[in-house]
């Protein structure tokens, strides 16, 4: 009998949680020849997160969690369940429903034959998401496929079942800044693309605004891509030679025809205009040293503060106290 890990990111989901562990509960039911762990990573939630999960735990022995000093973010939730579980097979997967946990059987019945490494979802929808949002997720997609090797479906999902070989394959990369859509793709092996229509959350209020989807998908294209860098040496060789033929038509145009160049508007914009395309170089450029800096820290991905395993030696050492009283 295999084993299968159910990884869940958690943060701020008090009110979404009992809806996932009902239907996790419903699939693991269908799926009654495999053993099931349920690996909930609590990512400093401010709210009842963390009490929701303990209660699970009191009740459900196939459930373990880890709960972070801080909020460390979904992609050190992602990697510090997959360096907990110990699955044949490992799948992670949202706790607001988005990734509906009726498709599980479906995705293992694909992988555990050893056909596919990997069964990776991706919405074929986005009703109910803002417009501008989606126009911009999809450009987004386009543009790293362009400028990277990594392989990143449009509307590509987190929500993937994968076998342990290549769930060591992503613990390899230990790497402080992640994008794991690109990890995926990078690390290969063989994938099967599950399409479904979007679902709405099953409750509260997501958690991720445009601005952190922005920073995180310059995230995915910095560290899967030195296109920017490139472009930015050929932005700069451009405006060199574009420099040097004005320089000749200014001295051609001032000695030969003896007219002056007029006009000091037109000289200011030029000069704003030029001294952009350097800031804008530079920023390039400052991303990838900033990116270069924090991985040169070697800091850790994530801070544990609580198990379910440290939280079950203390009620042992308590107890153990105890007895020892009373003797």
């Amino acid at each position: 009998m295999h084993k299968l890990s159910l990884i869940i990111p958690c943060y701020n989901e008090e009110e979404a949680l009992p809806f996932l562990y009902k239907s996790i509960c419903q699939v693991c039911d269908i799926m009654s020849d495999q053993k099931f762990e349920f690996i909930f990573v609590n990512d400093g939630s401010k709210d009842n997160t963390l009490d929701i999960i303990k209660n699970f735990e009191v009740e459900d022995k196939r459930v373990r969690y880890i709960s972070f000093s801080r909020n460390f973010g979904k992609e050190a939730a992602m990697y510090a369940g997959l360096e907990a579980s110990n699955g044949d097979f490992v799948a992670i997967m949202d706790a607001d429903m988005q990734d509906p946990p009726s498709l599980l059987p479906q995705m293992y019945s694909y992988v555990k034959d050893g056909e596919y490494d990997s069964v990776a979802t991706r919405r074929v929808t986005r009703e109910g998401e803002p417009p501008i949002r989606s126009f911009f997720a999809k450009q987004f997609y386009k543009i790293i496929n362009k400028i990277s090797n990594a392989d990143i479906v449009d509307g590509a999902r987190d929500f993937r079942l994968m076998s342990r070989q290549m769930a060591d394959a992503i613990l390899s990369m230990k790497e402080y800044n992640r994008f794991s859509k690109g990890i995926y793709g990078w690390v290969g092996f063989k994938t099967k693309w599950l399409p479904f229509k979007n679902i709405e959350r099953v409750a509260g209020e997501t958690k991720w605004s445009f601005w952190k989807l922005f920073t995180y998908s310059l995230e995915g294209i910095i560290g899967f891509s030195t296109k920017p860098l490139a472009i930015a040496s050929i932005l700069g060789l451009i405006f060199c030679v574009l420099s040097f033929i004005f320089i000749i038509y200014i001295i051609i145009k001032t000695i030969i025809f003896n007219n002056p160049v007029e006009g000091w508007p037109s000289l200011a914009c030029i000069v704003l205009f030029v001294s952009g395309i350097q800031l804008f170089c530079t920023g390039i450029v400052g991303q990838y040293m900033s990116k270069t800096y924090l991985e040169t820290k070697a800091r850790p991905i994530y801070i544990i503060k609580e198990t379910e395993k440290m939280n079950n030696d203390k009620k042992n050492e308590v107890q153990i106290n105890k007895i020892e009283e009373i003797y």
